[in-house]
């Protein structure tokens, strides 16, 4: 997270979606005839919650002000047929680049590329059924209904990486935010001091009639992929621009060395990611209008002239920017688009009410366990037949007797379920 209030590209939320109401056990009654038959109907679902990328949404902020969010309940079923009200939906909205993680397991959930993508984090929980949905033709007046599905909370890990083709990198103050604001529309913030910049800055790059995306990323220090200075945070923004411009103060008007800069800022990048220090470069040689930088360019180009294009510039001015713009167009042609960060497509949230179940042997007893234990034992009244024949169809749906035989169980043996223990009867 960078230092301060400015910029916040990384922060953890706890989400919830809502709970599924309860279904409604009643009867009709009339005037002299009360209990004429069931009329309970089912409990709303619950709201569920969803991240979407809003191109409006410049940082993460937010998030650390409000860092919980939770989805309405579904209303319990009503009398006479009514269905309970559904929950409401909770709409998080996102910059364009975050990165959805399950902070638990890690799994990336999704990355929110596209303006306007919607994605569901979690669904709520399924409205239980009232009595009404409970008769057969053998039961006429079932005197039980079934309660909505609970959901758990989660923590999730909101990372923000830039969605740039091209990440401006170099030490502080050499002049980034500068070339920036001259090769596009982008207003920085822009002053003499080092780490001015605090937050990644985006600018549409025209060109003729086509444009890029490039991004200023806050100056590197050494040290910075161990995290030290503010490099470290903001290195995760260029992991995935397709390429480098990589800005050096040929003036060495600080004491700095422009082949020394060079050479430690890629070695922080290799330090950090292989494939950042296997991007694409090309060099601007900046501030080449200040005496002295003249006799740096001529020492920088003899080094490097053979691996990488290298361009004097005076950011101020805009000098040789013209030809630096041309260059990187050329070079973006040849290389594969802004690639997602990929997902688990196979990662959901389970909610209680995904109905698994597991048996082992506590002695001679089998004890069974899991979602379906839990959802049972909310639903069954154990003193009344009708519900006890809808647990014992259950069981037999959902492969519990099944298992139950593969393991061996004869007539008589005990089985566990919750706090009740009961016979086996085949």
């Amino acid at each position: 997270m960078a230092n301060g209030n400015m910029f916040t590209d990384k922060v953890k939320i706890t989400i919830k979606s809502g709970d599924g109401g309860d279904g409604m056990n009643s009867f009709k009654s009339y005037k002299g005839k009360p209990a004429c038959g069931p009329d309970g109907g089912d409990g709303g679902n619950g709201g569920n919650v969803f991240i979407v990328a809003d191109k409006n949404v410049n940082d993460l902020l937010s998030f650390r002000y409000v860092s919980k969010y939770v989805a309405g309940n579904g209303e319990r079923g009503g009398t006479n047929k009514c269905f309970g009200r559904g929950g409401d939906d909770v709409i998080i909205k996102v910059p364009l680049g975050t990165v959805v993680k399950d902070l638990e397991t890690g799994a990336v959930i999704a990355d929110m590329f596209a303006d306007g993508e919607k994605k569901l984090i979690a669904e709520g929980g399924r409205g239980g059924k009232g009595n009404v949905r409970f008769t057969t033709s053998r039961r006429h007046a079932p005197n039980f209904a079934q309660k909505g599905e609970k959901t758990e909370p989660h923590v999730l890990q909101l990372e923000l990486k830039v969605i740039a083709d091209v990440g401006l990198i170099g030490f502080p103050n050499v002049g980034k935010s500068t070339l920036l604001s001259k090769i596009s529309a982008a207003k920085p913030k822009i002053a003499n001091y080092h780490f001015t910049t605090l937050s990644p800055n985006l600018g549409v790059v025209k060109y003729y009639d086509n444009s890029f995306v490039a991004a200023d990323i806050p100056g590197l220090i050494e040290g910075a992929a161990e995290g030290a200075g503010l490099g470290h945070d903001f290195l995760r923004h260029i992991e995935r621009t397709r390429m480098l411009v990589h800005v050096i103060d040929a003036s060495g008007t600080e004491g700095r060395d422009p082949v020394e800069d060079f050479k430690k800022i890629n070695a922080e990048l290799k330090v950090y990611s292989k494939k950042l220090a296997k991007l694409p470069q090309v060099i601007a040689l900046n501030k080449c209008d200040v005496y002295g930088a003249e006799e740096n360019v001529k020492a920088f180009k003899k080094k490097y002239c053979r691996r990488y294009k290298i361009f004097p510039i005076t950011a101020v001015s805009g000098e040789g920017t013209e030809k630096l713009v041309a260059a990187v167009f050329d070079k973006l042609q040849q290389l594969p688009p802004v690639s997602r960060v990929e997902s688990d497509e196979a990662f959901t949230y389970r909610k209680s009410g995904d109905l698994g179940f597991e048996i082992y042997m506590d002695g001679e007893v089998y004890v069974i366990v899991g979602a379906l234990v839990d959802m049972l034992c909310r639903n069954v009244v154990l003193n009344d037949p009708d519900s006890m024949a809808y647990f014992q169809k259950i069981l037999r749906e959902k492969g519990v007797i099944s298992k139950l035989k593969e393991m061996g169980i004869k007539e008589n043996d005990t089985i566990s379920i919750g706090d009740v223990e009961f016979e086996y009867i085949p």
